[in-house]
């Protein structure tokens, strides 16, 4: 029968969108699981091949989940704000919500082609107000609480008030900005903005100055995954280190609570590994230093305070408030040239570049509280601002990058420690070292030294010893149009939040989506975007007079506001009253499975972490993590196609001809290949872009032959296939089938369009499996021994498989199970209908429409799966190869049930043993039970 995946499909694709198959029941009798996928961010080029890898893998976890009886909630939505929305707006003219709009269809239409099992009804769009108003309520929430260090959590800033009120600064433990000391009585007299400025210094949403990726071609702030060797990812742009007011995130707080919360997940080690040391916990002392002629200290933290005896000079970042105040007339030029050079390196780029070390000599020297001794103070960009206290005491005997600077600077290295061993002259960051240079620490191993020399700092009153984290506050403010707006206000320089009524504060029309000529973000250009504190209402810019109408906050949301809390939104989309139903988020509690990208690991994961830990903390929620198991699926990597053009010149040089010339490679669309074949149709090429419409060509035996190489699928390279193209052509369960079979879920792997020729005629044979020629035709007679052991033998296989995600031996075993199904001429119904369970989550249009031949009205995919009966996997009858002296003779078909005794005794008594052994008894018979027997001789 002629197997129509294209009717097929569109049929099934209809039939779930009448029904609302996968609509998910918020009925709480029985058993959840919440399946989810990274949110998508949906570009204007739509999906290829590789974005569905991860999305199949859950839809498969998701369906095998129904199929055992659990309520599933896998809901699918749109991180739908964004910067490549923004400028393609820039660059056209059109609202980003058009295009933004656009593509989320784009990617619907796609999305439902391939037949995810999406609760559709759940969908959010980060963009849409009615998601963003409660982004903007948790804003406000956070911007009224602060971190409690004696309960370790945040509490509402109302108690914070009360403790003032009543204690002042007295027995005050909590994270903050700048140390404060002020009595309940100079609290209580400090007049309103005073106090406003005091808690600002506390608020878990704060606004304050901060170092900043500024791009002024984008005219805003990037995060520093959105920069790349100094430029900016989307569009290469410059990008400087600015100091400008920003409103951050206090997620310094969480910093110990998010490292130990790691512990109770099951995620990839590597992805662990990342948020440890993104968060970078290290213990040690905080050390002043005074300046020599200056009444200003420098403070450092470092974890190793035994070795404050072989500093010899110190290192500020260049943007420590410190370096004006201390830099001396005579090096003043040089350290604003460096500074202004540093300022052209993202931090990213600071921290990983460790063999090349810069700087420059402030003039100034600080003394060593232990040896007295003057220690010159340079700055360099491999010191950061924002970790630690910005400058480090320099131990270039101990540290590998001290060591460098104080080669290339001719400065002093004195050695402190050493090894057990004396190994050879520097032993970087010894963890058995012993200190030789101070008469009252020498012998004393690492842990001793160290707590030692901290009594002693703390004693002398000049530091003490404490935790540090490398994590720091992150940055909130984009200066961007596409985004949330901040719905803050700003009374006498003061910000206030908007009462929760006014909310979702939306954003306005403006005329440009490019920053003001006064260099105000692009919600400057707005003509209606101002607070009217007493109608409590949104009004013209031009009415702003600082007395009731004030100026609302310019800058938006960064892109990870709202996918930071979007996995809880899904448990409760529809609800107008709060962000989600306390019941409802305790029945769906943690994400069950969550795969995506491991480029997430220090971003997107750890923000949501920190904002779910942060609701939990206020009562809205009840479970300390967002994600309780997550995946990270490889890449399907694409085949790009390259051309040599022969470099000054417009000439294309064929690929075996291409090494007799300086050529450059050029990426070419692969849609230009003729057939499955590497040549280019060059009249395709020549039409494809202008500059090779007059190329001159340079061919081999008449053909252009190109260079080939896996590469990231991308629009770059032009390698991309399109799965429109694949459904089209194999269908949508072969599409799904072919990218589960390429391999391991987590590993890359390269896509090869031949090989879908093969999961394609494994459905054949599947669907034939149903058919007598072209009739329906399944048999109700009782299966075969054989048969049940092919189903059972499946059922084993794939369960474990699926619940270890190995997908790829899966696809393996059905194209296995039909082979053998086939070879039995088995068309039995208590065989073909399991079958067709098993296989569904795989491939569920194809099995929707045999379930529906079988005579089945209602979906495929609520039906149980089939359980396994380890009865027909057990052997009636053994083949025992029979060896003599290690020698294989011959096979002899023995009952499974005989003991090892009767197993020699039948063998010994074999006319072909006897032939072999010629009269002579054997030396020893060994039966290894069900496997093997030898015969000593």
């Amino acid at each position: 029968m002629f197997y129509d995946h294209q009717q097929i499909e569109k049929k099934w694709q209809k039939y779930w969108e009448e029904n609302q198959t996968y609509k998910t029941s918020d009925n709480t009798d029985k058993p959840k699981f919440y399946v989810l996928d990274m949110f998508p961010y949906p570009s204007g080029a739509g999906l290829h091949v590789g974005h569905p890898l991860g999305y199949i893998a859950s839809d498969i976890y998701a369906r095998y989940k129904r199929h055992q009886g659990f309520n599933v909630l896998h809901p699918v939505g749109y991180d739908s704000f964004g910067l490549p929305a923004e400028q393609y707006a820039i660059q056209t003219g059109q609202h980003p919500a058009v295009t933004t709009e656009q593509n989320i269809t784009r990617y619907e239409e796609q999305l439902r082609k391939i037949g995810f099992s999406f609760d559709w009804s759940r969908e959010v769009r980060t963009s849409d107000p009615s998601y963003y108003k409660w982004t903007q309520w948790i804003f406000i929430e956070l911007f009224h609480s602060w971190y409690n260090k004696n309960t370790d959590q945040a509490e509402s800033i109302k108690t914070l008030i009360q403790h003032f009120e009543e204690k002042g600064t007295e027995d005050l433990h909590a994270n903050q900005n700048d140390e404060l000391n002020f009595t309940a009585e100079e609290w209580k007299n400090a007049s309103d903005i005073d106090k406003e400025d005091i808690l600002l210094n506390y608020r878990l949403a704060y606004r304050a100055e901060t170092t900043v990726n500024w791009c002024p071609a984008l005219g805003t702030v990037l995060a520093n995954d959105e920069v790349k060797d100094g430029k900016s990812e989307r569009g290469g742009f410059p990008v400087y280190q600015k100091k400008m007011m920003q409103w951050s995130m206090r997620i310094s707080a969480y910093s110990e609570r998010l490292l130990q919360g790691l512990k109770t997940l099951d995620w990839p080690q590597p992805l662990k590994d990342s948020q440890e040391y993104w968060i970078g916990k290290s213990q040690g002392a905080q050390v002043r230093f005074n300046i020599d002629g200056y009444d200003e200290t420098v403070e450092v933290f470092t974890t190793r305070p035994d070795t404050i005896f072989g500093a010899t000079f110190m290192v500020l970042a260049p943007e420590n408030p410190l370096v004006e105040k201390i830099t001396t007339l005579k090096q003043k030029a040089e350290v604003e040239n460096y500074i202004e050079e540093t300022s052209k390196k993202t931090e990213r780029d600071r921290m990983s570049d460790v063999k090349n070390v810069s700087g420059a000599f402030t003039g100034s020297y600080a003394i060593n509280p232990f040896s007295h001794e003057k220690m010159p103070i340079y700055i360099s960009d491999y010191v950061l601002m924002g970790y630690g206290t910005g400058a480090v005491m320099a131990v270039p005997a101990h540290d590998e990058r001290d060591h460098r600077f104080a080669k290339k600077f001719n400065l002093e290295i004195k050695k402190v420690v050493e090894t057990e061993e004396d190994v050879q002259e520097k032993s970087f960051d010894s963890k058995d070292s012993v200190c030789v240079n101070s008469d009252f620490l020498n012998g004393l191993n690492y842990n001793e030294a160290k707590a030692l020399i901290i009594t002693a700092i703390e004693k002398r009153a000049i530091g003490h010893g404490t935790t540090n984290y490398r994590q720091r506050d992150a940055i909130f403010s984009r200066q961007r149009y596409w985004g949330e707006p901040v719905p803050i206000y700003y009374k006498d320089g003061m910000p206030y939040t908007l009462p929760t009524s006014a909310l979702p504060l939306e954003l306005p029309e403006v005329e440009k989506y490019l920053p003001t000529e006064d260099g105000d973000p692009p919600l400057g250009n707005a003509k209606t975007f101002a607070w009217d504190e007493a109608n409590q209402k949104v009004v013209a810019t031009d009415l702003i007079d600082d007395q009731t109408v004030f100026p609302l906050e310019l800058s938006t949301m960064p892109g990870w506001a709202g996918s930071s809390w979007y996995f809880l939104r899904y448990m409760d989309p529809n609800d107008d009253e709060v962000f989600v139903n306390k019941e409802l988020a305790d029945y769906w509690g943690q994400v069950d499975l969550y795969i995506g990208g491991s480029e997430h690991a220090t971003g997107h994961l750890l923000y949501s972490r920190f904002w779910n830990m942060f609701l939990k903390d206020r009562g809205y929620i009840n479970h300390d993590e967002p994600f309780q198991k997550l995946i990270n699926q490889g890449m399907i990597l694409g085949m790009s196609a390259l051309i040599h053009r022969v470099d000054g010149t417009n000439t294309i040089v064929s690929k075996s001809l291409a090494n007799g010339y300086k050529t450059q490679r050029i990426p070419v669309d692969i849609s230009m290949l003729i057939g499955t074949t590497d040549e280019i149709d060059i009249e395709k090429l020549r039409i494809w872009r202008p500059e090779f419409n007059s190329a001159e060509f340079i061919l081999e035996d008449g053909k252009l032959i190109t260079e080939r190489e896996v590469d990231k699928m991308s629009k770059r390279t032009y390698n991309v296939v399109n799965p429109d193209d694949i459904c089209q052509e194999y269908g949508a369960d072969g599409l799904r089938l072919y990218e589960m079979f390429l391999g391991p879920l987590e590993q890359s792997k390269p896509w090869n369009t031949q090989g879908l020729s093969g999961v394609y005629g494994f459905l054949k044979k599947f669907w034939n499996l149903y058919f007598n020629e072209d009739t329906f035709e399944v048999s109700e007679e009782e299966p075969t021994k054989a048969e049940y052991k092919v189903l059972h033998t499946l059922i084993k296989k794939v369960v474990y498989d699926i619940e270890n995600f190995s997908f790829n031996t899966s696809v393996s075993s059905f194209m296995i199970a039909v082979n053998e199904l086939q070879k039995l001429k088995c068309n039995k119904r208590n065989i073909l209908q399991p079958l067709a369970v098993i296989i569904s989550p795989y491939a569920p249009h194809i099995c929707e429409e045999v379930w529906n031949l079988l005579g089945h009205t209602q979906s495929i995919e609520f039906e149980k799966f089939p359980e396994l009966d380890e009865s027909y996997l057990v052997e009636d009858e053994i083949q025992y190869p029979v060896s003599f002296n290690g020698k294989m003779k011959f096979k002899m078909a023995l009952s499974a049930a005989l003991s090892t005794q009767e197993v020699e005794e039948l063998v010994l008594n074999n006319e072909k043993t006897q032939q072999i052994l010629e009269g002579k008894l054997p030396k020893k018979v060994i039966v290894v039970h069900h496997k093997i027997v030898n015969v000593v001789i």
